[in-house]
């Protein structure tokens, strides 16, 4: 990974606010050796994409007017999400920012586990490596693959994977939550901070929000290929994006609670033809889970987690496992821990060469896999999509593989 000087804390932020984890404050505060905040900022760039498609991407705002939102009271429901798409060409077109001014500003200034001081991180600099809003390849339509972030999340911490399958040929949609998410950006600058949520109940709202998010951003799609602009704005959107959408071969994964979001969603839209959990439990509380994994599915579904979060020992996994009829795997990241499923796996250890992070915050983040190593974890989803979406069948799917030692085969 590429390191320049500017560091992070997007995954402390999301770490304590993720289905099935939780993080004391005082396991993640630095010593006082860090660097002061007179030091350079330090910027990250996220492993670069191992397909051979350029790829573009571009930003929607989408309004649902039939859903009054339910986390803010007299408001319509309205998303933000990120379109990543096989680009014609990305010649002369500026690097898409990994965060938006606003939202970049916010996480540089909340900081709630102390992982960096105001300033010495320079999110509004980072970029992906994708460009904005080129023409879109023209040479056919390209499956399409939704992702939604862990409970409580940002959409960028998928970014690195949206990419890696976006340079493989898939249109990729990537989902903020609003009123969920710690802050989500609009056009025009206006930032929406998170809601308080707690609880089975506040739990269960959430997943049926997202849900619903799902199923609209899915509409939304509909118009898009159909030829119209679902942005709230109109804003010109790249040439021939529509038309590289093929809503006949759709996919999903996420991270955590975004994992139990693709699961539920494909439960309650057939639309869905395969998808991910990454590290996300299948359940409300200790005694409750959720209607997937008391039902099952009957389309290809695999499960991705750290070693302790296989469905041999997890009851919501094993009883999704039990009633699901279609094809399924079960992989574990050895060494892995939760956020090892998210960008943070790329970008944590950087901290390590200018802050003083504890071995034990950073094994709660991303335990203690190699990170080289942990990203080839952007294989096996390709491969699944591959195989499912695209109809290529792939050998990694098969057994382990010597060339990812670090994957194990659970079933």
């Amino acid at each position: 990974m590429r390191i320049h000087r500017v560091v992070t804390t997007a995954v402390a932020l999301a770490l304590s606010l993720t289905i099935g984890v939780g993080v004391a404050a005082s396991a993640t505060a630095p010593s006082d050796s860090r660097p002061s905040a007179a030091h350079d900022a330090v910027r990250f760039e996220l492993p670069e994409p191992t397909g051979r498609k350029p790829v573009g991407s571009t930003e929607l705002h989408l309004v649902d007017h039939e859903r009054p939102d339910p986390w803010a009271d007299g408001r319509d429901r309205e998303l933000m999400v990120s379109v990543w798409y096989p680009a014609r060409s990305t010649r002369e077109y500026p690097r898409q920012p990994y965060l938006q001014p606003g939202t970049a500003r916010f996480v540089d200034e909340s900081d709630p586990f102390r992982l960096a001081r105001p300033g010495e991180v320079d999110w509004a600099a980072i970029r992906t490596d994708a460009a904005a809003t080129p023409p879109a390849d023209h040479h056919g339509r390209r499956p399409v693959v939704l992702y939604s972030p862990g409970l409580q999340s940002f959409r960028a911490l998928g970014t690195s994977t949206a990419v890696e399958l976006a340079s493989r040929g898939y249109v990729v949609v990537t989902i903020d939550h609003t009123y969920e998410a710690p802050a989500v950006e609009f056009p025009g600058g206006r930032v929406e901070l998170q809601k308080p949520m707690s609880g089975v109940e506040g739990l269960k709202k959430a997943i049926d929000t997202r849900v619903r998010d799902t199923r609209f951003v899915l509409d939304q799609l509909d118009v898009l290929r159909d030829g119209g602009n679902p942005d709230a704005e109109g804003r010109r959107l790249p040439n021939g994006l529509g038309r590289a959408l093929d809503l006949d071969r759709i996919g999903m994964f996420g991270h955590s609670g975004g994992g139990a979001t693709a699961a539920e969603a494909m439960r309650a839209d057939r639309r869905i033809d395969a998808g991910i959990n990454m590290d996300g439990t299948l359940q409300y509380s200790k005694t409750e889970f959720l209607p997937v994994a008391r039902e099952g599915l009957d389309r290809p579904f695999m499960l991705m987690g750290k070693a302790d979060q296989t469905h041999l020992n997890k009851p919501s996994w094993q009883s999704f496992w039990d009633r699901s009829t279609g094809w399924k795997r079960d992989l574990s990241l050895e060494r892995g821990s939760h956020f090892s499923y998210t960008d943070a796996q790329s970008f944590v250890p950087a901290l390590d060469e200018y802050l003083d992070i504890p071995a034990q915050t950073r094994e709660q983040y991303i335990g203690t896999v190699d990170p080289g190593r942990s990203t080839a974890q952007r294989a096996y989803v390709t491969a699944f999509f591959d195989q499912h979406l695209l109809g290529r069948p792939r050998r990694l799917l098969d057994g382990p593989s010597p060339s990812h030692p670090e994957v194990r085969f659970v079933r």
